[in-house]
């Protein structure tokens, strides 16, 4: 059993490092407030016709749903639908998103998250990968935004997806289901460049307003406007 003053300084010890990582943990988050809340493109304004798209998110993922066919571009031929399990729908738009491989393909639920994929991530990152689903006329919700962008900002919106674009010889891997794929792009996932951050980059390389630092989708999803009841 330890002496009466050695288990004294594991106690303080441990207060100590519990301090340390509560105050880490509220700089960081303060500091992700701060990066969400200062505006890219701070003159943007929606127009009132256009192209619209929406953006979605699951509360931590949030992606870009694009229509399948604009004047902008056809997306068919860059991810056609034989790619999925259920190729014969008349699909009309994709959710197009990047994140860190690992976590898009052994983390079917967030209970299935490691704590050492955590602390790799957060400690080197990882890989990026590719995620694209297939809808069929998808709803306007909370969750899925609709937002309309002019024809030159869709455009630009389109080149900067073009960016991750996988080229040449396609390595995909099955989705989560039916509707849905992933492909090999690269590209280096990490604590300043997550799977959120890429979906402000994406929008913010269109002109469209939104955060510098959105490691989180409620930084994302703050810029755009609330689905009208």
């Amino acid at each position: 059993m330890a002496a009466p003053p050695l288990r004294r300084l594991i106690g303080r010890i441990a207060r100590w490092t519990a301090i340390a990582l509560a105050a880490s943990a509220a700089l960081f988050f303060l500091t992700v407030w701060i990066g969400s809340s200062i505006p890219r493109n701070p003159g943007w304004r929606e127009p009132g016709e256009g192209v619209e798209i929406m953006v979605q998110s699951n509360g931590v993922h949030t992606a870009l749903v694009v229509p399948l066919v604009a004047p902008e571009r056809d997306w068919r031929p860059v991810f056609p639908a034989g790619d999925v399990a259920l190729s014969g729908l008349p699909y009309t738009h994709l959710a197009i998103s990047w994140g860190e491989r690992e976590v898009f393909l052994n983390t079917p639920t967030w209970s299935d998250l490691s704590p050492v994929t955590v602390l790799r991530i957060v400690g080197i990152g990882g890989e990026g990968l590719l995620h694209v689903e297939h809808y069929v006329r998808p709803a306007p919700s909370e969750d899925l935004r609709p937002l309309r962008l002019t024809h030159g900002e869709y455009a630009r919106l389109v080149a900067a997806i073009d960016r991750v674009v996988p080229q040449g010889q396609r390595v995909g891997h099955p989705g989560y289901g039916a509707q849905d794929v992933f492909y090999e792009t690269g590209g280096h996932y990490t604590v300043r460049n997550t799977c959120n951050q890429w979906t402000s980059n994406t929008l913010a390389a269109a002109g469209v307003k939104t955060g510098w630092w959105t490691p989180m989708a409620g930084g994302v999803m703050k810029w755009v406007p609330h689905l009208e009841r």
